[in-house]
This record gives structure tokens, sequence and C-alpha cells, in this order.
């Protein structure tokens, strides 16, 4: 027990004369997840509020009107219709080509007139039959939608659906007019003459379209615990970045292994009456301590610096003990990560790239950067194999699902496996390395 404290000490003396180490792995993640997570907060508050969207009328009828009244009904979209000077549709595209807006809707002129028009031409067709003579189709009216180059998907998507329902909307009313006054037109020339007797007068026949909904939408997130609350920016960022500085706990690590090999530390070790397994232990609880460390650090700035800067404060649910075990075990996978860098390679050079590259290629793989779900079919495939992912998963499902201890033990026990594989493979390293005499 004696030789497992002491070199359990001397790691951390180690690490603490080696400050750059410390800053990378404290000050990197905690900067990391301040910036990621005022981004990723900006972007989800910006979608979920009013898109400001330039909107030039250039018909100034009824149906143009009622447009306009139905897209700020709608609250998806913040209509602005001069920019200082009055707008043009000239005015408006230069305002979106400069980059100063991302949309512009230009309602075209005599757009009222042409809707009617069509509408009643559509409801005449319909009504003719089949057989009748068909005249030559009026155009279709169209607006006029402008999107700066750079703007993503999403929110093209989000503009073009709520003109698009509104859209729908008048049209349906429209043909519901032309038909109120077509369709007992029609009806009354398909019956007799006189139907009820000398004299007595037809009853008249009326139309009315009502618009009100018969089906409703009601959208509500699936979370268990009867939680009712959207995921924040905070609670994906702050457990994602602190696992990518945990993970980095290979280039110290892997370094430390190193130089004891180089400057003959192991083998001094070996002839003390220590056993091989107190040294690796104290090594391994030495830098376990350390990530734990970086991960409480992490939490107490989601709790306390990143609600400074305007973001939600980082809420994790209500079972501790299961985000200590979680933690726990990321922090064994990262050291024996970094164990089995260190015996593998061969330069201090080697361990930076090796190490490095690995951890970020397995972030970018676990959704520690772009979320899992909205990568390709094969990425989510392979997102599968990555120790961050199982570790994020985890402390989602902690944080943001309402899951417990029993819920998150399969990433724990994966994150757990990965630590014997690591640490056994580390082992084969260091023996084969001492046959050769390395």
């Amino acid at each position: 027990m004696s030789g497992f404290f002491a070199t359990f000490c001397k790691e951390l003396l180690l690490i603490r004369r080696d400050r750059a180490g410390l800053m990378l792995l404290f000050i990197m993640p905690a900067v990391l997840v301040l910036v990621v997570s005022l981004v990723q907060n900006n972007l989800l508050e910006t979608s979920g509020t009013a898109v400001p969207v330039l909107l030039v009328d250039e018909d100034g009828g009824e149906l143009a009107k009622r447009l306009t009244d139905g897209l700020q009904e709608l609250g998806a979209l913040t209509l602005v219709r001069q920019d200082g000077d009055p707008l043009d549709a000239t005015a408006a595209q230069d305002a979106v080509r400069g980059g100063d807006y991302q949309f512009a809707i230009v309602i075209p002129p005599g757009l009222t007139e042409e809707v009617r028009s069509r509408a009643r031409q559509l409801a005449e067709q319909s009504l003719a039959g089949e057989g009748a003579a068909a005249e030559p189709p009026l155009a279709t009216a169209e607006l006029a939608v402008y999107f700066d180059p750079t703007v993503q998907g999403a929110f093209r998507t989000a503009v073009l659906s709520s003109l698009r329902l509104v859209v729908l909307g008048l049209e349906t009313e429209e043909k519901g007019k032309v038909l109120a006054e077509l369709l007992p037109q029609r009806i009354e020339k398909l019956l007799p003459a006189l139907p009820f007797g000398f004299g007595t007068p037809r009853p008249q026949l009326s139309f009315h379209w009502n618009s009100e909904p018969v089906l409703a939408v009601r959208e509500q997130v699936a979370l268990a615990g009867g939680l009712t609350k959207l995921p924040t920016a905070v609670q994906q960022n702050v457990p994602a970045w602190a696992l990518f500085g945990m993970f980095f706990i290979v280039i110290p690590l892997s370094g430390t292994l190193l130089r004891e090999r180089q400057e003959g530390t192991l083998q001094r070790l070996r002839t003390l009456p220590v056993s091989p397994l107190a040294i690796l232990a104290g090594k391994v609880a030495a830098y376990v301590l350390i990530c734990l460390g970086q991960f409480g650090f992490m939490l107490l700035v989601g709790k306390t610096v990143l609600p400074l800067l305007g973001t939600p404060m980082l809420e994790i649910g209500s079972e501790p003990g299961a985000i200590f075990f979680l933690a726990l075990s990321a922090a064994l996978a990262a050291t024996g990560f970094g164990i089995l860098v260190g015996a593998l390679v061969g330069s201090y050079e080697q361990a930076t790239m090796v190490g490095s590259v690995a951890v970020v290629v397995a972030a970018a793989l676990g959704g520690v950067m772009v979320p899992v779900y909205v990568m390709p079919q094969a990425m989510q495939a392979i997102s599968l194999f990555s120790p961050l992912a199982w570790g994020l998963n985890g402390f989602l499902d902690l944080f943001v699902r309402g899951g417990d201890l029993i819920s998150v033990l399969p990433n724990a026990f994966g994150l757990l496996a990965f630590f014997a594989v690591t640490l056994t493979l580390a082992w084969i390293g260091f023996l084969q390395r001492n046959r050769r005499g390395g």
C-alpha cells in the first residue's frame, strides 16, 4: 500500500510542476464550453424567436393585406417594411445581397386580381364536369422570396414553411368564396323549373366556407419523469466538452510515461520492493483524480459562469450518485487510453500527434462537436464505437431525459470495459518493451 501512495503522490507532484499541462487540462475545455455554449445558445434563441424579413407590397390589394396579417399572426417572422427609406423590390434585393437582411418577400403588383381570377377559373372548371370546353389556363400568381446565399437550410425552411402556410390558407379561403357563389347557381340550374307546384318559390341555396380546423397538432417533448423542458445548449456542451478535456489527459500522461521510460525511472522503480500493480494503480488514481477535478470544474462553470454571460444555468438532474459513477467511469477510460498511448509510442511528438488526433476524431464521432442525430447514417453507426459517445449519452440521460443510475449503466459499463481493454493492451506493450530492453 505504501508503494501505491508513493506513486500516487509522485504523479501529483509531476502534474503540479507541469503548469502548462494543467492549463491545457482545465482552461482549454472551459474556454471551449464558454464559446460553444454561447454560440449555440444564441442559435437556439434565434431559432425560437421571430426572424426579421423585408416585406415589399407592390400590390396594395385586399389579399396582400391579408397575407401580411397572416404572416404577422404566425409570430415566426418579423416583417420589416422600410429600412431607413421606403422599400421597393430592387432595394430589398440589394439589402439581402449585401448581407443586411437574410430574407425579403416581394408581393408583385396585381396579385389580388390574379389570385381571384385563377381561383374562379379553377372553381368553374371543377363544376363544369368532364367534357366541358376548357379555357386557356391563367398564369399562377407568384410571390418572390430572396435569400442570402449564406443562410442555413433550417432558416430557409422556417421562412418558406410560414409563407406557404399563410398562402395555403388564403388559397383555400378564395376558392371557398368562389364555390359559395357558383355552387348554388349550378345546383339551381339542375333543379326542375317548378318542383313545388305552380306559384311555389324554390328554396334559395347557400354555401358558406368554414375555415375552422378539424384537426389540431399538439407538440410535446418526449421526456422521462414527466419533464417538459427542452434541453439547453449548456446541458449539451458542458458534459460534452468536459469529456473532451478529460480524454486530453492522454498528452501529459503519455508524456510522463515516456520521460520515465527514457530517463530510466521505470527501471529503477522495478528494482524497489514495490509491485508493478501498485505502481500502475498509483498512476491511475492520480490521473483519475485530475479528471474528476476537471469534470467538477466544468460543472462549476456551467452553474456559475455561463449564467453571467446570458445562458441558462446548467441543470444536472437529481441523481448525483449516478453522475459521479458515470464521471468516474469516464475518468478511468480516459486514463486507460493515456496509458495505452504512452506504452505504444516511441517519442513525445508521436504521443502528442496520436493522442490529440485520436481524441478529436472520437469527439467528432461521439457528438461533442455535432449532434449524432444530424450525421449521415454511416457516421451514426460508427459513432457507437466512440467512448466519448457513451459518456455523452449517459450524461444527457441524466441531465435532460430524467434518467437514473440504472439507465446509465450500459454507458458506464462500456467505459469501464474500454478502460480494462486499454489497460490490458498497455500492460502487454510494457512487457514486450521490457523483453526488447526498451
